[in-house]
């Protein structure tokens, strides 16, 4: 299902179809380094990753982690969304890029136009962000996008800390 296209990007929910791009995604260095190993590690992984996590929350919320294509050739090129974690009062905000599609402006482009439809298309007026701390890149752009470093949390005890951003504007 389409959700949001922007200039160059559109974004739709994934599909188990999508499990092979997942899959590579998922096991990218950077994914495994600031987003963490998922434990995908088949097309099976993948597909049941798509069904239990984001199809779930669509089903559920009406919002989830979308699949971002370029609309010059229909590319996936990677993932951008709305989550709501149990560790996390607020929404917030994800995203991740294949890395031949870093800086290029795709990532911004993305969470702008979700950004966007959070507010006006779900009425959330309140999105939390959450990065590593060594993830410069993506507290960046997050500070572009109108963010702003509030604290450093640790969901769980067992887990490392993170940064913890919020917009609510």
């Amino acid at each position: 299902m389409h959700v949001l296209q922007t200039d160059r990007l559109n974004l739709r929910w994934l599909e188990p179809a999508d499990a092979d791009f997942i899959l590579r995604l998922t096991n990218e260095p950077s994914w495994l380094q600031y987003i963490g190993d998922k434990g995908i590690r088949s097309l099976e992984d993948a597909e049941k990753y798509i069904l239990n996590g984001p199809r779930a929350m669509y089903h559920d919320l009406g919002f989830g982690l979308w699949l971002v294509a370029l609309r010059e050739n229909a590319e996936s090129i990677g993932i951008c969304g709305l989550i709501k974690r149990d560790t996390l009062e607020d929404v917030d905000i994800g995203f991740a890029l294949l890395p031949e599609y870093w800086n290029k402006g795709y990532a911004f482009e993305a969470a702008a136009g979700t950004m966007q439809y959070a507010r006006d298309s779900l009425k959330i007026s309140r999105v939390a962000a959450i990065t590593s701390l060594d993830n410069e890149s993506s507290g960046k752009l997050l500070v572009k996008l109108g963010f702003q470093f509030e604290k450093l949390i640790q969901p769980e005890p067992e887990e490392e800390k993170l940064k913890f951003f919020v917009s609510d504007r």
